[in-house]
């Protein structure tokens, strides 16, 4: 008996064979069609090729893809577990031809794949095809030798496609098995035909025309080939099994499930374990391809299918978080075929685990009052919408589960009064919102909020992707096109660029529609909504336009370097310096990135090399960089720094990176540096490249501030330097510590040269070296020596000072040096005079003749200035009046 996993094999390996290029699955959070929830079939990656907007270099392909239906008008959600082929995630396998082979290549390659590779009894199929394609009917006659009464020809939509209103489109052939007379049913087109004798296994779509607004079609000129087959319905078939859930993968999760949860498979808890087997699946690969649980679109359908399966969980008995346990079991089935599932597993497991613990008190709780609002109404009644709102509003017990768990009583919810209190609390809320930052006075934002709800963000992993324009603002006011020239607000349904947040600078690029062009600008954020700053540089951009989305590639990488490499630092300098450090403001941009932190000094030049030097060899490890969702608290306690500026909520993002042991793989306890960040980084620690630190500086008091560079701009930095230097030696010639020791002697030469010429410069004023000097002059018993010079500095007078103290034995000096125009003066008094007379004074009666203010020191020795050296006679005068007294 085939497994699942041999069933694919063989599917892709079929197709290999015949020329078609083996093509990865895509993620489940579509990239290139923004009216889609989930990627549901497998045509979705492959969109823009049909449609030709893409060319790639292959025109055959073939994919495992893995999809999810469970949100928006694809939703089997509710049917889970209930019936044989309902399920939440499913694997679509397919063959696709880009305008190569047509009906007459997809028709032979269907059946040899089904009766010989898959060995499927020829008399057990029967096809459809729509009413008038003779052609298809023909070729199933040739290739197949089908009777007529098994080519069933079928006039609706059911065997017509049509990517949507306008655009590709065409018939259908489908393939059905028959399971035999002992099963209820009719064949496709009969009355009885939702029976389950008949089972459709695969659909070729024979995409040939091209619909236009009239109604009217024309034959395309790439015609195209697009088919499905569920791995499941295949899968039970050729297991011999007439239920999905008894193929041997789900058979596998359904018993790991029975013995987590200690219950029997096939007992009273059946259906339990069948949804939790299915939306093990769904949540995990969810997961794996970046949706994690929230209250807003992909998350909240996620958090949906989580509680739903936990509430079965619940139902079994089990008393404490099981999921998470489930999903090595689902790794040992689905991990080969899908590698990611794998490297996401212990994000997985964390995230159920954290879910399904809060899930548990909210559920144990709501349950509770919901028994207790029951029993105030009558038997068999709907509960009120007042209570259900309750149960939301105030115990966080969404409406679905509500429902859900009515629905097993038979009872149901007045939605009507619970949508009346929904509106009541809006308008409240509204009435009371006064804004947020610089968008404070535009009250817009809230009614966009309101109603376009949350902006999913898709850029943790991925920089390019389609959305829906659901909003336009052009000067505060909304409109419905914005035209070229013109600066533009734009609000879509997903977006990859990454809104202004926690020091992370907003994303830039390009927005591209069917009808014009724009030039992001900058990403902001308010009430959840991501507001896209563009200017329209061609054509016009229209309300409700799909638009691909392309943030700026280098600009992008720049900053997730520079914010990595933020982390590093930030854990370099509490290693360095000590715990003390902490966050107080950061700013990751392209070009540079800044760190302020509490510090109370400078970094000496050794601590700025520490620093410097450890970040680079973490850097070195190129280690991986990985993210988990966490509660604050557990994140906190395995040492998680919170950083400055960021708003925490039930869950936070745990970025973790670089090990303590050197080898790039940190694990609990050896991980270099763990903190909580809602930004985007680099995949490895080497993508940073190299960092640089430019300066140190004080930011404000007991804060300091480093500037740093990365990658490019920390190389341009660092060869900028190294030309200097060598300048620096090429013009000293000497090299590296020769060069150092160069500098220092000449600097020593200098000093010494400096001393010498300053003695000479004195000597000089003084009259030369072996001269007497000026006179003394007596005045009021006070022996005074007064000189004006020339040629000498001010703050050459101090040495000046003593020489001529020493001279006069017992007195005083006053010199004025005249500097240019400008004086400078200084005064000094013997010891044993200081009694009598006081050098500040001296200084004081000099500097407001010469043009000053002020001046000051000791009794003994005091200096000052002036504008006007021409008037250093009066100045003499002026001490000598003050001494005479």
């Amino acid at each position: 008996m085939p497994s699942l996993n041999d069933i694919r094999s063989t599917f892709l390996d079929y197709f290999r064979r015949n020329g078609h290029e083996v093509v990865a699955s895509s993620p489940l959070v579509p990239r290139n069609d923004p009216t889609l929830m989930f990627t549901n079939s497998g045509m979705v990656q492959f969109k823009n090729v049909f449609t030709g907007v893409e060319h790639r270099d292959y025109s055959r392909a073939t994919t495992a893809q893995k999809c999810v239906r469970a949100g928006g008008k694809h939703n089997d959600l509710d049917n889970v577990g209930y019936t044989a082929r309902h399920h939440t995630f499913f694997e679509m396998l397919g063959n696709f031809s880009f305008g190569d082979y047509f009906k007459e290549g997809a028709i032979p390659f269907a059946w040899e794949l089904l009766t010989k590779d898959f060995g499927i009894p020829k008399d057990k199929l029967l096809v459809t095809v729509y009413h008038t394609d003779d052609e298809a009917a023909n070729i199933w006659k040739k290739v197949a030798g089908l009777p007529d009464e098994r080519i069933i020809r079928i006039p609706t939509s059911d065997n017509f496609w049509q990517m949507g209103p306008t655009g590709p489109c065409g018939p259908c052939t489908e393939i059905f098995f028959d399971h035999g007379e002992h099963i209820a049913g009719g064949p496709p087109g009969s009355p009885d035909e939702d029976g389950d004798r008949f089972i459709e296994i695969w659909n070729l779509v024979f995409m040939q025309n091209e619909q236009f607004e009239d109604g009217s079609m024309t034959d395309l000129k790439a015609q195209s080939i697009d088919t499905g087959m569920g791995l499941e319905r295949i899968g039970a078939l050729l297991q011999g099994k007439h239920d999905n859930y008894d193929t041997d993968l789900m058979r596998s999760l359904i018993e790991a499930s029975a013995h987590a949860t200690d219950s029997d498979p096939d007992g009273p808890g059946k259906t339990h374990h069948r949804v939790i087997a299915d939306h093990l699946r769904s949540t995990s690969f969810l997961i794996a391809d970046g949706v994690m649980p929230s209250n807003d679109g992909r998350g909240y359908v996620l958090r949906r299918i989580m509680r739903r399966a936990m509430r079965h969980a619940h139902q079994l008995g089990v008393d404490e978080p099981v999921m998470y346990k489930l999903v090595p079991a689902l790794v040992r089935q689905m991990g080969e075929a899908y590698p990611e599932l794998g490297q996401a597993q212990p994000l997985i497991e964390e995230t159920l685990k954290l879910e399904e613990t809060r899930f548990r008190q909210t559920l144990a709780r709501g349950l509770r009052l919901l028994d207790d609002e029951l029993g105030k109404i009558a038997s068999g009644a709907p509960l009120p919408g007042e209570a259900a709102f309750k149960l939301y509003d105030t115990y966080g017990f969404p409406l679905d589960l509500t429902q859900d768990a009515l629905r097993e009583m038979g009872r149901s919810v007045d939605v009507g009064g619970f949508d009346a209190a929904m509106a009541e609390q809006k308008a409240k809320a509204r009435a009371s919102w006064a804004g947020s930052g610089e968008t404070k006075d535009a009250t817009i934002w809230f009614d966009i909020a309101e109603d376009t709800g949350a902006t999913e963000f898709l850029g943790y992993d991925t920089e390019q992707a389609e959305g829906a324009v659901l909003a336009l603002v052009v000067d505060g006011d909304k409109v419905g096109e914005a035209t070229k020239g013109q600066s533009v607000q734009v609000v879509l349904n997903q977006t990859p660029f990454y809104a202004e947040s926690g020091g992370q600078v907003g994303d830039a690029g390009v927005l591209r529609t069917d009808t014009g062009r724009a030039e992001i600008t900058d990403t902001k954020k308010v009430q959840g909504v991501f507001i896209h700053f563009a200017e329209v540089t061609e054509g016009k951009i229209t309300t409700g336009q799909g638009a691909e989305l392309v943030v700026d590639h280098a600009r992008r990488g720049a900053i997730r370097a520079n914010h990595s490499a933020t982390h590093l630092l930030n854990e370099a300098l509490r290693r360095t310096l000590g715990d003390h450090i902490a966050q107080r403001g950061s700013l990751n941009a392209p070009d540079r990135l800044r760190f302020d932190f509490s510090h109370g000094k400078a970094l000496s030049a050794e601590e700025i090399a520490q620093v410097e030097r450890e970040v680079n060899a973490l850097i070195r490890q190129n280690g991986a960089v990985t993210t988990r969702i966490m509660a604050p608290d557990e994140a906190r306690e395995l040492g998680a720094q919170a950083l400055f500026g960021e708003k925490y909520g039930d869950e936070v993002r745990v970025v973790s990176m670089g090990a303590l042991d050197g080898s790039g793989k940190g694990t609990d306890g050896k991980t270099y540096s763990i903190e909580l960040c809602g930004g985007t980084h680099v995949g490895r620690l080497g993508e940073i490249g190299t960092f640089a630190l430019t300066s140190e500086t004080a930011s404000s008091a007991g804060v300091r501030r480093i500037e740093a560079l990365t990658g490019e701009a920390a190389m341009a930095e660092l060869r900028g330097r190294d030309s200097v230097l060598s300048r620096i030696e090429g013009v000293l010639k000497a090299h590296g510590a020769e060069a150092v020791d160069r500098v220092q002697a000449l600097l020593d030469e200098r000093r010494a040269l400096s001393n010498e010429v300053a003695q000479l410069r004195r000597e000089l004023a003084m009259g030369g070296g072996g001269a007497a000097g000026p006179e003394a002059k007596e005045i009021n018993g006070v022996k005074l020596i007064a000189q004006v010079l020339s040629g000498v500095s001010g703050k050459d007078l101090p040495a000046l000072i003593d020489e001529m103290k020493s001279r006069v034995g017992s007195g005083a000096v006053l010199l004025i040096a005249d500097t240019g125009g400008k004086a400078a003066v200084a005064a000094g008094v013997t010891e044993d005079m200081t009694g009598r007379v006081s050098a500040v004074e001296m200084v004081r009666a000099a500097v407001p003749v010469l043009g000053g203010k002020g001046g000051g020191g000791r009794a003994d020795m005091a200096q000052g200035g002036g504008a006007d050296a021409g008037k250093a006679d009066e100045a003499i005068a002026a001490v000598e009046a003050m001494i005479g007294g």
